[in-house]
């Protein structure tokens, strides 16, 4: 699943993302390790993966969007 980067903390390794109709959705540090990113900046695409829906909704996976 593909969202944008909306938050991200530098000194927790957490944030948010906004998925492509613009719910945000939070991710912990776990999921930022899990991708291996250094940094995200906000506007960044990015490829989540995630377990749950709806409210239980939880990203385990971020990382960069690419081409």
């Amino acid at each position: 699943m593909q969202a944008t980067s909306y938050t991200y903390d530098s000194e927790t390794r957490a944030g948010s993302v906004l998925l492509d109709d613009g719910t945000p959705v939070e991710f912990d540090t776990a999921a930022f390790d899990a991708g291996g990113l250094r940094m995200l900046r906000p506007g960044q695409r990015v490829r989540i993966e995630t377990e749950g829906e709806g409210a239980s909704l939880r990203i385990t996976l971020v990382t960069l969007y690419t081409f």
